[in-house]
C-alpha cells in the first residue's frame, strides 16, 4: 500500500471518469509521445499506454518509482526517471512533437509552465489538472489579466475543460481542481526582440497592480511621472489604465517604447 505524502503534495486522483476526460481532449494517437510528471499509482500512466507510442514518467518519491516499476515491469513504451521535474536536465526531452499530460502537484503550478513554455523545445500541447483558482487566473482576460495570464497567453491558449471537485481526490485538498489544456503555439502570438526584457517590462506593469501605469514605470525606472505618461502616450496607451486591463498586443506596444529606458 502506498500512501500520498503530504511534503511532497501528491493528491492521487481516484474517478476514472476525469482521466477518461482528460485523455479525450488530448487529440491521443499511437505516434504521440507523452511526458507524465508525478505519475502518483499510475492512474493516468495505465490508460496512456494503450492509447500511445511511449510515456516517459517522472516521479521524485522514490517508493512511488518502485512501485512503478512493479506495476508496470512488463511495459516496453514506458520509461520512469527518478527525480524532480525541475531539476532534470531539460536535455533529455530533446524531441519533437511531446505533450504533456499530468495530474500536477498544485504548488507546482506556475514553476512548471514557465520552465516548459520557456523551453527552446516545447510540448505541443499541455493537459493537467491543476488548483481551479490557478487555472481559471491562467485564462483571465482584460480587464482581469494577471502577470500569469499573460505569461501563458503569451506561448499558448489555455482552455478549462472541466472543473474536479476536490473529493475526486486521496487525500481530500483544501480546494478544488480543474482540468486545463493549453495549446502552445509555434512561435509566440507576439513578436518582440527580446522575450526576456518583454517580461521584465510586464513584471514592471503589475509591480504594483492597483497602481495607474505611469506610477509604477516612474518609479521602476526611476524617471518623473510626466516622463513616463509620454512614454505611455508614445505607445497610444493611457497613462491612468491599470495593467489588468491591457491585452499583449498593447504590452507590445509599450515594451517598443520602454525598452530604451530598461537598459540605463
Amino acid at each position: 500500500m502506498i500512501y500520498p505524502n503530504k511534503v511532497l503534495g501528491q493528491n492521487f486522483l481516484e474517478n476514472e471518469k476525469i482521466v477518461d476526460k482528460m485523455l479525450s481532449v488530448a487529440n491521443l494517437s499511437s505516434e504521440d509521445l507523452i511526458l507524465e510528471v508525478g505519475p502518483g499509482q499510475g492512474a493516468i500512466t495505465g490508460k496512456l499506454l494503450n492509447k500511445v507510442k511511449q510515456v516517459i514518467a517522472v516521479e521524485k518519491d522514490p517508493e512511488l518509482v518502485k512501485y512503478l516499476e512493479n506495476k508496470f515491469k512488463n511495459t516496453k513504451n514506458l520509461k520512469i526517471i527518478s527525480g524532480d521535474i525541475l531539476q532534470q536536465q531539460y536535455s533529455i526531452f530533446n524531441i519533437k512533437y511531446y505533450k504533456i499530460i499530468s495530474n500536477l502537484p498544485f504548488y507546482l503550478t506556475s514553476r512548471f509552465l514557465r520552465v516548459f513554455l520557456e523551453l527552446e523545445n516545447k510540448p505541443t500541447m499541455m493537459v493537467l489538472i491543476i488548483q481551479k483558482e490557478v487555472a481559471q487566473r491562467i485564462c483571465d482576460q482584460p480587464p482581469h489579466a494577471s502577470l500569469l495570464s499573460n505569461s501563458v497567453q503569451f506561448y499558448a491558449k489555455p482552455e478549462i475543460i472541466d472543473f474536479v471537485p476536490k473529493e475526486n481526490f486521496n487525500p481530500i485538498p483544501e480546494v478544488d481542481a480543474a482540468i486545463i489544456k493549453i495549446n502552445v503555439f509555434k512561435e509566440p502570438k507576439i513578436k518582440v526582440k527580446d522575450v526576456n526584457e518583454f517580461f521584465k517590462i510586464l513584471k514592471i506593469g503589475f509591480s504594483q497592480k492597483r497602481k495607474q501605469l505611469h506610477n509604477n514605470f516612474s518609479s521602476s525606472l526611476h524617471i518623473n511621472k510626466e516622463e513616463a505618461k509620454k512614454l505611455l502616450q508614445k505607445a497610444g496607451i493611457d497613462p491612468e489604465r491599470r495593467a489588468q486591463t491591457l491585452s499583449l498586443e498593447e504590452w507590445a506596444e509599450i515594451y517598443e517604447e520602454v525598452r530604451p529606458f530598461t537598459k540605463k
